[in-house]
């Protein structure tokens, strides 16, 4: 028995090989990782928030956020902001740069972006939200989609009022956070108003939030009707989601998961593709979080032996050093013995 609740959803031009995309996470879905969750699986990817204002468009972390070279269609560029005209500008030369999808961002909660009437800040304003809907889609002819959450805070609950301007305006797809901004990332999404939203709107409808398993995936799928499902921080160290949950969605049983040799393989080439991007300095920073993240899911270690590993490839300073230390770590027994020498390892 299969337990596909839909076919997966076409966006614009665009059929999506399955109803289990990636989100966009600022500081995380850069170019290396977009393209490494596409090969494992993911239906569509996002890149990172992307600011409306050009003129900041000139220093290195627009310019890196907005490196979509050797991506396979659709490239799709999430942009913020609280101007309407900036926002149609920046979907502009974003399209001529490039993109194939502009999604727009109302669902970011992070304080410097709400402080300046972006990201999630600006379901408190729906007249605002209708005036920058309607100025993107009519700026561009390409597909522009969103992505929102409940609402400000529980008293404020306005997703499906801002859904239905959002249709009415011509977004072509809907991706809705089961949170309101007040959450942020506590406590637990829920799925009724993602359901709500469904059962009034024609475009694809996208639940998100704390989807961390394929039994979760299939669940909120069933639970809210919705189109697809869209993964963050559950595809933090754990890339292999995607296929895992396309295999339970078509064929109702868990995929294996990878085995050590496979997960370590993975890791050296996410890691070599962050140090060809950033460059060895940058790609030394970065390598250090998303180690973490592989650390969090590997279930060979407890917490303590966790944190003592992370400790150890934090203090690594060099490109060499990093890769070694992986490599010395790729069994248990290497493992155990990285955490015996303690600070000195590597």
């Amino acid at each position: 028995m299969t337990l596909m609740i839909t076919s997966p959803p076409a966006i614009g031009p665009y059929q999506l090989p399955n109803p289990v995309m990636l989100a966009p996470m600022a500081g995380v879905t850069d170019r290396p990782f977009r393209q490494l969750c596409r090969r494992l699986g993911a239906g569509w990817v996002v890149g990172e928030m992307v600011t409306a204002d050009p003129s900041l468009w000139h220093t290195r972390k627009s310019q890196l956020r907005m490196d979509h070279q050797g991506e396979p269609a659709p490239r799709v560029v999430q942009i913020a902001g609280g101007d309407a005209e900036m926002l149609a500008q920046a979907a502009r030369l974003n399209a001529e740069l490039g993109a194939q999808i502009i999604d727009i961002n109302m669902g970011c909660p992070a304080k410097k972006v709400c402080n300046k009437a972006a990201g999630s800040a600006l379901m408190r304003d729906e007249a605002l939200v209708a005036e920058i809907l309607d100025a993107v889609v009519s700026a561009v002819d390409i597909p522009v989609t969103l992505k929102i959450r409940t609402g400000w805070c529980a008293a404020s609950n306005n997703a499906l009022r801002i859904a239905k301007l959002a249709e009415s305006a011509g977004i072509q797809a809907l991706a809705v956070h089961g949170r309101h901004r007040e959450q942020r990332y506590t406590g637990e999404a829920e799925y009724d108003t993602i359901a709500e939203v469904k059962s009034h709107l024609a475009i694809p409808v996208i639940a998100n939030g704390d989807i961390t398993s394929p039994e979760k995936a299939a669940y909120v799928l069933r639970y809210t009707g919705a189109d697809a499902v869209m993964i963050g921080r559950g595809a933090q160290g754990n890339p292999w989601i995607f296929q895992q949950i396309t295999h339970y969605l078509t064929h109702g049983e868990r995929l294996a998961p990878p085995s050590l040799t496979e997960r370590c393989q993975i890791l050296l080439e996410h890691l070599q593709a962050l140090h060809a991007f950033y460059g060895d300095t940058m790609g030394v920073r970065i390598a250090r979080k998303h180690v973490g993240w592989y650390l969090n899911d590997d279930q060979r270690f407890s917490d303590a032996e966790q944190r003592a590993l992370k400790q150890q490839f934090n203090a690594l300073a060099s490109t060499e050093a990093q890769f070694d230390w992986i490599n010395n770590a790729m069994t248990h027994d290497a493992a155990q013995r990285l955490l015996a020498k303690g600070s000195h390892a590597a």
